[in-house]
């Protein structure tokens, strides 16, 4: 029996997997600046020191929910510092794996500041209650609950990636703004490409540790997260969006899980030891669990269409 691969060791085992793909990544990513994305000419001065308008919710037709989903999928993408130290902490400023943590650190930072630029132009959102928020979300910080293992966070960022680009996409074609739309949909090729490069690196883990690997995808799978969780009354938010098919479960299995699971090829892998079969074991049920999972969703959702259009 093969003795596990340190953190050091992995590490330095997926470095050239990492600059493969980082050149991947940097043959594919394309240039963008976020102020062609933001309808400056809607703005208007606010009130405060400038003496301006102040904001009122009549001045957006976006709906409820888009504005909570917008307000979220923003504040995540705020707390980019602590994601930038966990990731540095972890990952290390040195060769390709340095190249990379700051790649994407700069490339993750235009998305709030596009994002914020949309919403304060076009008064979508109150801008007062949500630089409380901001204030909020970052004092409290982000911690990886997988924070000194690396196949655990490639595994995370794996699923996570790809679910934040979904949410975007659903976020802006929600707000029916096409200027909104557009740039959210511009934000998520961004994620999905940081998906691929996270992906492909845990596809090669699963050669050089099957075992180590099929267990931190089981152990992320069980307790997974978005990292906006910790966002105030992040609950009743996600339930919202959830509710409004912007992000929900049924998504979060057959969109999100189960494509990367297939990618990976994870109940044909070989080599297993035996804790790994045991995790792979646990995939399978736990793919299960979310199939009941999203399907009663479905069901009290619906319900809930229909008791609001008996009424109505």
């Amino acid at each position: 029996m093969t003795a596990p691969l340190s953190q050091t060791a992995l590490l330095l085992e997926l470095e050239p997997v990492v600059a493969k793909n980082l050149d991947r990544h940097l043959s594919m990513a394309k240039e963008w600046f976020p102020h062609e994305y933001v309808p400056w000419s809607e703005g208007r001065t606010f009130d405060g020191p400038l003496g301006g308008e102040a904001w009122a919710k009549t001045d957006s037709t976006i709906p409820d929910v888009a504005r909570t989903a917008l307000i979220v999928n923003l504040l995540t993408e705020d707390n980019l510092p602590s994601y930038h130290h966990e990731i540095a902490t972890l990952f290390g400023r040195d060769g390709a794996w340095g190249t990379w943590v700051h790649r994407w650190t700069a490339e993750e930072g235009r998305h709030g500041t596009a994002i914020r630029d949309y919403l304060t132009v076009t008064r979508a959102v109150d801008p007062v209650a949500l630089e409380r928020a901001r204030m909020t979300h970052m004092s409290a910080g982000y911690h990886n609950v997988h924070g000194d293992e690396v196949l655990h966070s490639l595994a995370y960022v794996s699923f996570q990636e790809l679910a934040t680009r979904i949410s975007h996409r659903n976020t802006g074609r929600a707000t029916a703004d096409p200027a909104c739309e557009a740039l959210l949909a511009r934000v998520a090729a961004d994620e999905n490409l940081h998906m691929v490069f996270y992906r492909n690196l845990l596809g090669a883990a699963f050669e050089l540790a099957p075992g180590q690997a099929m267990r931190a995808v089981s152990d992320v799978l069980a307790d997974f997260q978005m990292p906006g969780v910790g966002i105030e009354g992040f609950a009743r938010k996600s339930v919202a969006i959830a509710l409004a098919g912007i992000y929900d479960l049924r998504q979060h299995r057959d969109e999100v899980v189960l494509p990367v699971l297939r990618q990976w090829d994870v109940f044909n892998v070989t080599g297993l030891d035996a804790d790994g079969e045991a995790a792979r074991d646990q995939i399978a049920r736990h793919l299960d669990d979310l199939e009941r999972a999203a399907s009663r969703f479905e069901e009290r959702r619906d319900a809930r269409a229909s008791r609001l259009a008996a009424r109505a």
